[in-house]
Order: structure tokens, then C-alpha cells, then sequence
């Protein structure tokens, strides 16, 4: 949770933690997080089956035995963890991904911004240009009439 909310809100923590991840998902990283996620997966899916074996057997036998009941606790704790855990991981996951988005986007906005106030600035000039020069065109038309009318 405080890598979480580290990365919501704009703490000294964040630029470490984006560093962090950001070499995480370097070379192997991401294939080794993937196969320990698989691996909590996989036995956090056993810890359900379990525990839907120990709720069958309490139906059918009508009665929940002390042991029944520490398994059950156990495996449901293990669940519980288990799926908090993938449930964080991801949740780091995408807000690292919208993090970097959000910076990719920004930077291609002040370059746009740069390049648009450039066009602004030439085309001001420019357009003052052309301006003199038809002024400079007409001035020469009527100068041609005239020396045409001699």
C-alpha cells in the first residue's frame, strides 16, 4: 500500500520507486515476476480447492471437526494473501504504466507547444512579409501604368 499510494500522489519517494520499477522491467525481470505471479496463482487456486473440499466434506457429514475449522482458517487466510498480493502487484503495475504514459504524453506536448509557438512567431513575420511585398507589388503596378500612360 505505501508503494501505492507513493506513486498516487507526488512524494520524494516516487522518483525511486518509478527508478525501481523502471529497472525491474529491465531484461529478465519481467519473465521472473510473471513466473512467481503464476506460481502465487497457482497455489492460491490449491488453497481454494482445498477449501471447497473441506466445505463439501463439512455438507456432507453435517458436522465441522476442530481440525476442519484450523484448515479452513488457514487456507482462507493463505487465499486472502495470496490474492491481496496479485491484486497489488498489479494495481503497482498499471500505475507505473500510466505514470510513464502520462510523461511520454507530457514531453510530446511542450515540444508540441514549442514547435506551434514557433510556427506562431515565423508565421507572424511571415505573414507581415507578405504583406510589405504586396504593398511593394501594388506600389510597382501603379508605377508600370503610369510609366505605360508616358
Amino acid at each position: 500500500m505505501v508503494v501505492i499510494v507513493s506513486l498516487s500522489f507526488k512524494t520524494p519517494l516516487r522518483k525511486l520507486i518509478l527508478l525501481i520499477l523502471d529497472r525491474v522491467k529491465r531484461g529478465s525481470g519481467p519473465v521472473v515476476v510473471k513466473t512467481v505471479a503464476g506460481t502465487v496463482a497457482v497455489v492460491m487456486l490449491s488453497s481454494v480447492y482445498s477449501m471447497m473440499l473441506i466445505k463439501k466434506r463439512w455438507m456432507e457429514d453435517g458436522n465441522a471437526t476442530q481440525t476442519d475449522e484450523i484448515l479452513m482458517a488457514k487456507n482462507l487466510l493463505e487465499t486472502t494473501l495470496m490474492g491481496g498480493l496479485l491484486f497489488h502487484a498489479y494495481i503497482i503495475d498499471k500505475l507505473h504504466h500510466y505514470i510513464k504514459e502520462l510523461r511520454i504524453r507530457r514531453k510530446t506536448m511542450e515540444t508540441a507547444k514549442k514547435q506551434g509557438q514557433g510556427f506562431e512567431d515565423a508565421g507572424g513575420s511571415g505573414s507581415d512579409k507578405v504583406r510589405a511585398l504586396e504593398e511593394e507589388i501594388a506600389t510597382l503596378r501603379a508605377r508600370v501604368k503610369q510609366l505605360e500612360s508616358h
